[in-house]
Protein backbone atom coordinates (compact mmCIF):
# COMPACT_ATOMS: atom_id res chain seq x y z
CA UNK A 1 0.00 0.00 0.00
CA UNK A 2 0.97 3.43 -0.45
CA UNK A 3 0.41 6.58 0.46
CA UNK A 4 0.99 10.43 -0.22
CA UNK A 5 1.05 12.72 3.12
CA UNK A 6 1.16 16.02 3.14
CA UNK A 7 -0.82 18.03 5.43
CA UNK A 8 -1.10 21.80 7.64
CA UNK A 9 -2.80 20.65 10.68
CA UNK A 10 0.01 17.99 12.18
CA UNK A 11 -1.66 17.32 14.85
CA UNK A 12 -1.68 13.36 15.50
CA UNK A 13 0.90 13.18 12.21
CA UNK A 14 3.88 11.32 14.06
CA UNK A 15 1.87 8.54 15.58
CA UNK A 16 -0.39 8.49 12.60
CA UNK A 17 2.30 8.05 10.25
CA UNK A 18 4.65 5.36 12.64
CA UNK A 19 1.11 3.32 12.75
CA UNK A 20 0.94 3.13 8.83
CA UNK A 21 4.49 2.30 8.62
CA UNK A 22 3.83 -0.30 10.75
CA UNK A 23 1.21 -1.71 8.59
CA UNK A 24 3.67 -1.83 5.84
CA UNK A 25 2.38 1.30 4.54
CA UNK A 26 4.95 2.96 1.98
CA UNK A 27 4.66 6.52 2.60
CA UNK A 28 5.42 9.69 0.21
CA UNK A 29 5.61 13.26 1.62
CA UNK A 30 6.54 16.61 1.03
CA UNK A 31 8.06 19.81 2.53
CA UNK A 32 7.28 20.75 6.22
CA UNK A 33 5.53 17.66 6.43
CA UNK A 34 8.24 15.46 5.61
CA UNK A 35 10.71 17.54 7.71
CA UNK A 36 7.87 16.99 10.52
CA UNK A 37 8.18 13.42 10.41
CA UNK A 38 11.84 12.53 9.64
CA UNK A 39 12.50 14.94 12.88
CA UNK A 40 10.94 12.38 15.05
CA UNK A 41 13.31 9.45 13.47
CA UNK A 42 10.32 8.03 11.24
CA UNK A 43 11.96 8.15 7.76
CA UNK A 44 9.61 8.28 4.35
CA UNK A 45 10.22 9.13 0.84
CA UNK A 46 10.01 12.42 -0.96
CA UNK A 47 7.77 13.66 -3.87
CA UNK A 48 10.09 13.85 -6.05
CA UNK A 49 11.40 10.40 -5.64
CA UNK A 50 7.93 9.55 -6.69
CA UNK A 51 8.02 11.92 -9.27
CA UNK A 52 11.19 12.03 -10.84
CA UNK A 53 10.81 15.66 -10.90
CA UNK A 54 11.88 18.39 -8.15
CA UNK A 55 9.53 20.40 -6.43
CA UNK A 56 9.99 24.08 -8.13
CA UNK A 57 8.67 27.79 -7.98
CA UNK A 58 8.97 27.66 -4.00
CA UNK A 59 6.85 24.76 -3.46
CA UNK A 60 4.23 25.82 -5.72
CA UNK A 61 4.69 23.19 -7.99
CA UNK A 62 5.21 19.76 -5.84
CA UNK A 63 2.44 16.81 -6.90
CA UNK A 64 1.37 18.56 -10.01
CA UNK A 65 2.18 15.07 -12.30
CA UNK A 66 1.09 12.13 -14.33
CA UNK A 67 2.69 9.95 -11.83
CA UNK A 68 0.26 11.26 -8.61
CA UNK A 69 -2.36 11.84 -10.31
CA UNK A 70 -2.09 8.83 -12.79
CA UNK A 71 -1.19 6.38 -9.67
CA UNK A 72 -4.40 8.10 -7.85
CA UNK A 73 -6.97 8.41 -10.54
CA UNK A 74 -6.89 5.03 -12.12
CA UNK A 75 -9.64 2.39 -11.92
CA UNK A 76 -8.55 -0.44 -10.24
CA UNK A 77 -11.22 -2.42 -12.06
CA UNK A 78 -10.54 -1.38 -15.74
CA UNK A 79 -7.81 -3.21 -17.36
CA UNK A 80 -7.33 -0.68 -19.56
CA UNK A 81 -6.65 1.75 -16.79
CA UNK A 82 -4.14 -0.74 -14.98
CA UNK A 83 -2.34 -1.22 -18.51
CA UNK A 84 -1.66 2.45 -18.68
CA UNK A 85 -0.16 2.56 -15.63
CA UNK A 86 2.31 -0.54 -16.33
CA UNK A 87 2.63 1.02 -19.92
CA UNK A 88 3.96 4.26 -17.90
CA UNK A 89 6.01 2.73 -14.63
CA UNK A 90 3.42 4.32 -12.92
CA UNK A 91 1.80 2.66 -9.58
CA UNK A 92 -0.88 3.11 -8.02
CA UNK A 93 -1.75 5.29 -5.07
CA UNK A 94 -3.66 3.81 -2.46
CA UNK A 95 -4.44 6.56 0.51
CA UNK A 96 -4.20 10.54 0.20
CA UNK A 97 -3.14 12.12 3.65
CA UNK A 98 -3.97 15.89 2.45
CA UNK A 99 -5.35 19.27 4.47
CA UNK A 100 -4.86 22.89 3.26
CA UNK A 101 -3.04 25.63 3.70
CA UNK A 102 -4.38 27.50 6.58
CA UNK A 103 -6.04 30.53 4.54
CA UNK A 104 -8.55 31.76 6.70
CA UNK A 105 -6.12 31.89 9.78
CA UNK A 106 -3.80 34.05 7.59
CA UNK A 107 -6.26 36.73 6.00
CA UNK A 108 -7.67 37.09 8.89
CA UNK A 109 -4.60 38.36 10.88
CA UNK A 110 -4.28 42.02 10.68
CA UNK A 111 -2.22 43.68 7.97
CA UNK A 112 -1.84 40.61 5.55
CA UNK A 113 -0.96 41.29 2.12
CA UNK A 114 -2.33 40.03 -1.24
CA UNK A 115 0.66 38.21 -1.75
CA UNK A 116 0.90 36.21 1.31
CA UNK A 117 -2.66 35.80 1.09
CA UNK A 118 -2.00 34.35 -2.60
CA UNK A 119 0.64 32.21 -1.50
CA UNK A 120 -1.93 30.51 1.25
CA UNK A 121 -4.20 29.49 -1.64
CA UNK A 122 -3.37 25.67 -1.68
CA UNK A 123 -3.27 23.91 -5.27
CA UNK A 124 -1.81 21.03 -5.76
CA UNK A 125 -3.75 19.87 -2.31
CA UNK A 126 -6.84 20.18 -3.25
CA UNK A 127 -6.11 18.84 -6.58
CA UNK A 128 -5.30 15.63 -5.11
CA UNK A 129 -8.13 15.62 -2.17
CA UNK A 130 -10.42 15.73 -5.31
CA UNK A 131 -8.61 13.14 -7.30
CA UNK A 132 -8.80 10.53 -4.30
CA UNK A 133 -12.47 11.66 -3.48
CA UNK A 134 -13.52 11.21 -6.88
CA UNK A 135 -11.78 7.62 -7.02
CA UNK A 136 -12.86 6.36 -3.17
CA UNK A 137 -13.63 3.11 -4.38
CA UNK A 138 -9.88 2.25 -4.78
CA UNK A 139 -8.12 5.14 -3.03
CA UNK A 140 -8.41 6.45 0.82
CA UNK A 141 -8.76 10.44 1.21
CA UNK A 142 -8.22 11.46 4.80
CA UNK A 143 -8.56 15.60 5.28
CA UNK A 144 -9.54 15.41 9.01
CA UNK A 145 -7.41 13.93 11.84
CA UNK A 146 -10.07 12.83 13.62
CA UNK A 147 -10.10 10.04 11.44
CA UNK A 148 -6.78 8.68 12.24
CA UNK A 149 -7.90 6.54 14.30
CA UNK A 150 -10.75 5.26 12.58
CA UNK A 151 -8.99 4.54 9.55
CA UNK A 152 -5.62 2.38 11.35
CA UNK A 153 -8.18 0.30 13.24
CA UNK A 154 -10.20 -0.74 9.59
CA UNK A 155 -6.70 -1.11 8.10
CA UNK A 156 -5.60 -3.84 10.76
CA UNK A 157 -9.54 -5.53 10.16
CA UNK A 158 -7.81 -6.06 6.67
CA UNK A 159 -10.01 -3.77 4.97
CA UNK A 160 -11.56 -0.45 5.03
CA UNK A 161 -15.59 -1.01 3.41
CA UNK A 162 -17.22 0.79 1.06
CA UNK A 163 -19.42 2.91 3.29
CA UNK A 164 -16.38 4.34 5.11
CA UNK A 165 -14.63 5.15 2.31
CA UNK A 166 -17.41 7.21 0.58
CA UNK A 167 -18.00 8.98 4.62
CA UNK A 168 -14.23 9.79 3.88
CA UNK A 169 -14.94 11.04 0.34
CA UNK A 170 -18.10 13.18 1.00
CA UNK A 171 -16.27 14.97 3.75
CA UNK A 172 -13.13 15.51 1.63
CA UNK A 173 -14.90 17.52 -0.85
CA UNK A 174 -16.84 19.34 2.08
CA UNK A 175 -13.06 20.27 3.24
CA UNK A 176 -12.37 21.41 -0.37
CA UNK A 177 -15.86 23.21 -0.74
CA UNK A 178 -14.97 25.19 2.53
CA UNK A 179 -11.72 26.00 1.39
CA UNK A 180 -12.54 27.43 -1.69
CA UNK A 181 -15.54 29.31 0.23
CA UNK A 182 -12.99 31.53 2.47
CA UNK A 183 -11.04 32.20 -1.06
CA UNK A 184 -14.15 33.51 -2.41
CA UNK A 185 -14.75 35.39 0.17
CA UNK A 186 -11.23 36.97 0.52
CA UNK A 187 -11.12 37.88 -3.54
CA UNK A 188 -14.59 39.39 -3.80
CA UNK A 189 -15.37 42.77 -3.75
CA UNK A 190 -17.58 44.55 -1.56
CA UNK A 191 -20.68 42.83 -3.39
CA UNK A 192 -22.98 41.97 -0.22
CA UNK A 193 -24.64 39.94 -2.56
CA UNK A 194 -22.94 38.23 -5.69
CA UNK A 195 -24.96 36.36 -8.06
CA UNK A 196 -23.11 32.90 -7.07
CA UNK A 197 -22.57 32.85 -2.63
CA UNK A 198 -21.54 29.69 -1.11
CA UNK A 199 -21.64 29.57 3.17
CA UNK A 200 -19.70 27.44 4.82
CA UNK A 201 -20.66 26.39 8.16
CA UNK A 202 -18.89 23.52 10.71
CA UNK A 203 -21.19 21.55 13.15
CA UNK A 204 -19.94 22.50 16.61
CA UNK A 205 -22.61 20.23 18.27
CA UNK A 206 -25.86 18.21 17.99
CA UNK A 207 -29.02 19.21 20.52
CA UNK A 208 -31.35 17.37 21.90
CA UNK A 209 -34.17 18.12 19.06
CA UNK A 210 -35.10 21.02 17.28
CA UNK A 211 -38.17 23.24 17.68
CA UNK A 212 -40.17 20.46 18.74
CA UNK A 213 -39.13 16.96 19.68
CA UNK A 214 -39.74 15.37 16.44
CA UNK A 215 -36.89 17.71 14.62
CA UNK A 216 -33.39 17.15 14.74
CA UNK A 217 -30.95 19.87 15.20
CA UNK A 218 -27.76 20.53 15.24
CA UNK A 219 -25.92 24.24 16.08
CA UNK A 220 -23.10 25.20 13.12
CA UNK A 221 -20.58 27.88 13.23
CA UNK A 222 -20.15 30.16 10.15
CA UNK A 223 -16.51 29.64 8.59
CA UNK A 224 -15.21 33.44 7.58
CA UNK A 225 -12.46 35.08 6.69
CA UNK A 226 -14.30 38.49 8.17
CA UNK A 227 -13.08 38.98 11.74
CA UNK A 228 -16.07 39.03 13.94
CA UNK A 229 -17.38 39.80 17.52
CA UNK A 230 -18.39 36.90 20.03
CA UNK A 231 -21.61 35.40 19.05
CA UNK A 232 -23.93 32.97 20.55
CA UNK A 233 -21.85 30.26 18.52
CA UNK A 234 -19.29 30.87 20.91
CA UNK A 235 -21.29 31.00 24.70
CA UNK A 236 -20.11 29.53 27.25
CA UNK A 237 -22.44 27.18 29.61
CA UNK A 238 -20.75 27.55 32.54
CA UNK A 239 -23.92 25.53 34.23
CA UNK A 240 -26.68 24.09 34.05
CA UNK A 241 -28.02 21.38 31.34
CA UNK A 242 -27.36 21.00 27.62
CA UNK A 243 -29.21 23.82 25.90
CA UNK A 244 -31.80 23.43 23.12
CA UNK A 245 -32.51 24.80 19.86
CA UNK A 246 -35.11 27.53 21.44
CA UNK A 247 -33.01 28.16 24.39
CA UNK A 248 -30.78 29.24 21.51
CA UNK A 249 -33.42 31.42 19.94
CA UNK A 250 -34.27 32.94 22.79
CA UNK A 251 -30.74 33.64 23.94
CA UNK A 252 -30.20 35.70 20.80
CA UNK A 253 -33.22 37.49 21.08
CA UNK A 254 -32.00 38.61 24.89
CA UNK A 255 -28.59 39.30 24.19
CA UNK A 256 -28.89 41.28 21.18
CA UNK A 257 -32.02 43.42 22.93
CA UNK A 258 -29.72 43.79 26.32
CA UNK A 259 -26.54 44.41 24.33
CA UNK A 260 -27.95 47.45 22.03
CA UNK A 261 -28.34 49.51 25.22
CA UNK A 262 -24.18 51.20 25.82
CA UNK A 263 -25.97 51.93 29.64
CA UNK A 264 -26.15 48.97 32.27
CA UNK A 265 -29.44 46.91 31.06
CA UNK A 266 -31.27 43.98 32.04
CA UNK A 267 -33.60 42.38 29.62
CA UNK A 268 -36.23 39.53 29.95
CA UNK A 269 -37.02 37.72 27.02
CA UNK A 270 -39.67 35.02 26.58
CA UNK A 271 -40.53 33.56 23.50
CA UNK A 272 -38.14 36.05 21.68
CA UNK A 273 -39.82 39.29 22.69
CA UNK A 274 -38.97 41.52 25.76
CA UNK A 275 -41.49 41.28 28.48
CA UNK A 276 -39.10 43.14 30.97
CA UNK A 277 -36.58 45.87 29.95
CA UNK A 278 -34.62 48.16 31.86
CA UNK A 279 -31.25 50.36 32.18
CA UNK A 280 -30.11 51.70 35.09
CA UNK A 281 -27.46 52.41 36.60
CA UNK A 282 -28.20 50.37 39.99
CA UNK A 283 -28.32 47.10 38.40
CA UNK A 284 -30.86 45.74 41.21
CA UNK A 285 -32.69 48.81 40.44
CA UNK A 286 -32.87 47.87 36.62
CA UNK A 287 -33.65 44.00 37.10
CA UNK A 288 -36.96 44.91 39.67
CA UNK A 289 -38.02 47.22 36.92
CA UNK A 290 -37.45 44.83 34.45
CA UNK A 291 -39.36 42.16 36.12
CA UNK A 292 -42.23 44.29 37.49
CA UNK A 293 -42.83 45.18 33.79
CA UNK A 294 -44.16 41.31 33.49
CA UNK A 295 -43.97 39.01 36.77
CA UNK A 296 -45.99 36.29 34.89
CA UNK A 297 -44.26 36.25 31.53
CA UNK A 298 -40.65 36.71 33.06
CA UNK A 299 -41.26 33.00 34.77
CA UNK A 300 -39.14 30.35 32.85
CA UNK A 301 -37.77 32.95 30.50
CA UNK A 302 -34.08 34.17 30.02
CA UNK A 303 -32.67 36.60 31.63
CA UNK A 304 -29.44 39.12 30.07
CA UNK A 305 -27.51 41.25 32.14
CA UNK A 306 -25.21 42.91 29.84
CA UNK A 307 -23.11 43.68 32.53
CA UNK A 308 -21.45 41.03 34.91
CA UNK A 309 -23.56 39.82 37.65
CA UNK A 310 -22.77 39.98 41.13
CA UNK A 311 -23.98 38.69 44.47
CA UNK A 312 -26.54 41.38 45.19
CA UNK A 313 -28.02 41.21 42.06
CA UNK A 314 -27.94 37.33 42.08
CA UNK A 315 -29.79 37.26 44.68
CA UNK A 316 -32.99 39.39 43.72
CA UNK A 317 -32.48 36.90 39.90
CA UNK A 318 -32.58 33.94 42.39
CA UNK A 319 -36.06 35.12 43.35
CA UNK A 320 -37.73 33.94 40.31
CA UNK A 321 -37.39 30.76 38.16
CA UNK A 322 -35.65 31.17 34.45
CA UNK A 323 -34.03 28.57 32.24
CA UNK A 324 -31.21 30.61 31.19
CA UNK A 325 -29.15 33.88 32.35
CA UNK A 326 -26.19 35.47 30.22
CA UNK A 327 -23.85 37.56 31.56
CA UNK A 328 -20.27 38.65 30.48
CA UNK A 329 -19.54 37.00 33.61
CA UNK A 330 -20.08 36.54 37.16
CA UNK A 331 -18.55 36.80 40.53
CA UNK A 332 -17.47 33.52 42.30
CA UNK A 333 -20.48 33.86 44.72
CA UNK A 334 -22.78 34.17 42.30
CA UNK A 335 -21.57 31.61 40.61
CA UNK A 336 -22.06 29.79 43.72
CA UNK A 337 -25.70 30.83 44.38
CA UNK A 338 -26.98 30.17 41.04
CA UNK A 339 -25.17 26.33 41.00
CA UNK A 340 -27.73 25.65 43.63
CA UNK A 341 -30.27 25.17 40.75
CA UNK A 342 -29.31 22.14 38.76
CA UNK A 343 -31.83 22.80 36.26
CA UNK A 344 -30.77 26.83 35.24
CA UNK A 345 -28.50 27.33 32.32
CA UNK A 346 -25.66 29.73 33.48
CA UNK A 347 -23.95 31.28 30.48
CA UNK A 348 -21.29 33.87 29.39
CA UNK A 349 -20.09 35.94 26.24
CA UNK A 350 -18.48 38.66 25.69
CA UNK A 351 -20.59 42.64 24.81
CA UNK A 352 -19.87 43.17 21.55
CA UNK A 353 -17.96 46.59 21.22
CA UNK A 354 -20.89 49.51 20.81
CA UNK A 355 -21.59 50.56 17.02
CA UNK A 356 -19.80 47.52 15.41
CA UNK A 357 -21.52 46.40 12.31
CA UNK A 358 -20.41 42.38 12.00
CA UNK A 359 -21.32 42.17 8.48
CA UNK A 360 -23.28 39.39 8.71
CA UNK A 361 -26.20 38.38 6.44
CA UNK A 362 -29.52 37.92 7.66
CA UNK A 363 -30.60 34.41 5.58
CA UNK A 364 -33.95 33.22 5.83
CA UNK A 365 -34.99 30.21 4.14
CA UNK A 366 -38.10 30.18 2.02
CA UNK A 367 -39.71 27.23 -0.05
CA UNK A 368 -36.89 25.99 -2.54
CA UNK A 369 -33.94 28.54 -1.75
CA UNK A 370 -33.26 31.77 0.89
CA UNK A 371 -33.50 35.42 1.33
CA UNK A 372 -30.41 37.52 2.33
CA UNK A 373 -30.01 40.76 3.45
CA UNK A 374 -28.13 42.76 5.72
CA UNK A 375 -28.83 42.64 9.61
CA UNK A 376 -30.74 45.32 10.98
CA UNK A 377 -29.09 48.19 12.45
CA UNK A 378 -29.03 50.98 13.84
CA UNK A 379 -28.02 54.72 11.91
CA UNK A 380 -26.64 57.68 13.79
CA UNK A 381 -29.45 59.85 11.94
CA UNK A 382 -31.99 57.47 13.62
CA UNK A 383 -31.61 59.02 17.10
CA UNK A 384 -31.81 62.63 15.93
CA UNK A 385 -34.86 62.67 15.27
CA UNK A 386 -37.05 65.25 13.98
CA UNK A 387 -40.38 66.95 16.18
CA UNK A 388 -42.98 67.25 14.31
CA UNK A 389 -46.10 67.86 16.86
CA UNK A 390 -46.14 71.61 17.81
CA UNK A 391 -45.08 70.37 21.30
CA UNK A 392 -41.86 69.84 21.58
CA UNK A 393 -40.63 66.26 23.75
CA UNK A 394 -39.51 67.37 27.22
CA UNK A 395 -36.03 66.08 27.73
CA UNK A 396 -37.43 62.82 29.74
CA UNK A 397 -39.87 61.89 27.36
CA UNK A 398 -37.08 62.44 24.51
CA UNK A 399 -34.68 60.37 26.64
CA UNK A 400 -37.72 57.46 27.40
CA UNK A 401 -38.55 57.74 23.26
CA UNK A 402 -34.82 56.96 22.23
CA UNK A 403 -35.05 54.05 24.87
CA UNK A 404 -38.47 52.84 23.37
CA UNK A 405 -37.02 52.92 20.14
CA UNK A 406 -34.24 50.58 20.76
CA UNK A 407 -36.41 48.39 22.56
CA UNK A 408 -38.99 48.02 19.62
CA UNK A 409 -36.62 46.79 17.15
CA UNK A 410 -36.46 43.91 18.89
CA UNK A 411 -39.88 43.51 19.25
CA UNK A 412 -41.90 41.62 16.51
CA UNK A 413 -44.13 43.42 13.86
CA UNK A 414 -46.69 45.20 14.43
CA UNK A 415 -44.63 46.10 17.45
CA UNK A 416 -45.26 48.83 20.10
CA UNK A 417 -43.03 49.73 22.92
CA UNK A 418 -45.27 51.66 26.22
CA UNK A 419 -41.84 52.73 28.36
CA UNK A 420 -41.33 55.41 30.91
CA UNK A 421 -38.45 55.84 33.18
CA UNK A 422 -35.95 54.00 30.67
CA UNK A 423 -38.29 51.02 31.48
CA UNK A 424 -40.51 48.91 29.01
CA UNK A 425 -44.12 48.83 30.82
CA UNK A 426 -46.04 47.21 27.95
CA UNK A 427 -45.53 45.76 24.64
CA UNK A 428 -47.99 44.47 21.94
CA UNK A 429 -46.15 42.25 19.24
CA UNK A 430 -47.03 39.97 16.29
CA UNK A 431 -50.32 41.59 15.86
CA UNK A 432 -51.73 42.31 12.14
CA UNK A 433 -53.42 45.20 13.67
CA UNK A 434 -51.22 47.91 15.26
CA UNK A 435 -53.49 49.22 17.12
CA UNK A 436 -54.10 45.36 18.79
CA UNK A 437 -50.92 46.27 19.72
CA UNK A 438 -51.06 49.38 21.41
CA UNK A 439 -54.16 48.22 23.59
CA UNK A 440 -51.76 45.33 24.45
CA UNK A 441 -49.30 47.43 25.32
CA UNK A 442 -51.45 49.68 27.50
CA UNK A 443 -53.25 46.77 29.05
CA UNK A 444 -50.05 45.89 30.22
CA UNK A 445 -48.84 48.49 31.57
CA UNK A 446 -52.32 49.54 33.88
CA UNK A 447 -51.97 52.47 35.58
CA UNK A 448 -48.07 53.09 34.84
CA UNK A 449 -49.16 53.91 31.24
CA UNK A 450 -49.85 57.82 32.57
CA UNK A 451 -46.89 59.49 31.33
CA UNK A 452 -45.06 56.88 29.15
CA UNK A 453 -43.77 57.34 25.54
CA UNK A 454 -44.89 54.90 23.09
CA UNK A 455 -42.55 53.54 20.31
CA UNK A 456 -44.03 52.10 16.95
CA UNK A 457 -41.74 50.13 14.67
CA UNK A 458 -42.96 51.73 11.29
CA UNK A 459 -44.83 54.41 10.68
CA UNK A 460 -48.14 55.07 12.23
CA UNK A 461 -50.76 54.60 9.10
CA UNK A 462 -53.97 56.25 10.87
CA UNK A 463 -54.77 58.63 13.71
CA UNK A 464 -56.59 56.06 15.76
CA UNK A 465 -53.25 54.32 17.09
CA UNK A 466 -52.35 57.85 18.62
CA UNK A 467 -56.39 58.17 19.90
CA UNK A 468 -55.90 55.05 21.43
CA UNK A 469 -52.09 55.61 22.98
CA UNK A 470 -53.38 59.13 24.23
CA UNK A 471 -56.67 58.39 25.76
CA UNK A 472 -54.34 55.54 27.41
CA UNK A 473 -52.40 58.25 28.86
CA UNK A 474 -49.15 58.14 26.76
CA UNK A 475 -47.74 61.67 26.23
CA UNK A 476 -45.19 61.40 23.10
CA UNK A 477 -45.08 59.22 20.35
CA UNK A 478 -41.61 57.97 18.38
CA UNK A 479 -41.97 56.36 14.89
CA UNK A 480 -40.69 56.36 11.68
CA UNK A 481 -43.36 58.76 9.52
CA UNK A 482 -44.02 58.53 5.82
CA UNK A 483 -47.89 57.76 5.68
CA UNK A 484 -50.00 59.00 3.41
CA UNK A 485 -51.84 60.25 6.51
CA UNK A 486 -49.18 61.60 8.19
CA UNK A 487 -50.57 64.97 8.55
CA UNK A 488 -54.21 63.20 10.04
CA UNK A 489 -51.83 61.62 12.69
CA UNK A 490 -49.68 64.52 13.33
CA UNK A 491 -53.10 66.30 13.62
CA UNK A 492 -54.61 63.87 16.41
CA UNK A 493 -51.00 64.72 18.05
CA UNK A 494 -51.17 68.03 18.91
CA UNK A 495 -55.34 67.59 19.36
CA UNK A 496 -54.01 65.64 22.43
CA UNK A 497 -50.93 67.65 22.80
CA UNK A 498 -48.46 65.09 22.48
CA UNK A 499 -45.24 65.19 21.38
CA UNK A 500 -44.28 63.25 18.25
CA UNK A 501 -41.16 62.71 17.02
CA UNK A 502 -40.05 61.18 13.45
CA UNK A 503 -36.77 59.03 12.85
CA UNK A 504 -36.77 58.07 9.34
CA UNK A 505 -35.97 54.26 9.87
CA UNK A 506 -37.94 51.92 9.93
CA UNK A 507 -37.08 48.39 11.83
CA UNK A 508 -39.74 46.01 11.41
CA UNK A 509 -38.74 42.33 12.42
CA UNK A 510 -41.05 39.58 11.50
Amino acid sequence: MRAIVSVSDKSGLVDFVRKLKALDVEIFSTGGTKKAIEAEGIKVHSISELTGFPEILNGRVKTLHPVVHGGILARRDLPQHMDELAKNKIQPIDMIVVNLYPFIQTVTKSNVSLEEALENIDIGGPTMIRAAAKNFPSVLVIVDPEDYDVVLDKLRQGRVDQKERKRLAQKAFQHVAMYDTAIAQYLRDEDTFPQNMTIAMKKLYDLRYGENPHQKAAIYAEQSIKQQPAGMTSVKLLHGPELSFNNFLDLEAAWSTACDFTDPTIAIIKHNNACGLCTNDDLIEAYKRALAGDPISAFGGIVACNRPIDTALAAEIDKTHYDCIIAPSYSNEALDMFKGKKNLRLLSLPVSPQGVRTGNIDLRPISGGFMVQEQDYYTEEEFKPKTVSKREPTKAEMRDMLFAWKAVKHIKSNGIVLAKDNTLLGMGTGQPNRVVSVELSLKRAGDAAKGSVLASDAMIPFPDTVEVAAEGGATAVIQTGGSIRDKEVIATADKYNMAMVFTGIRHFRH
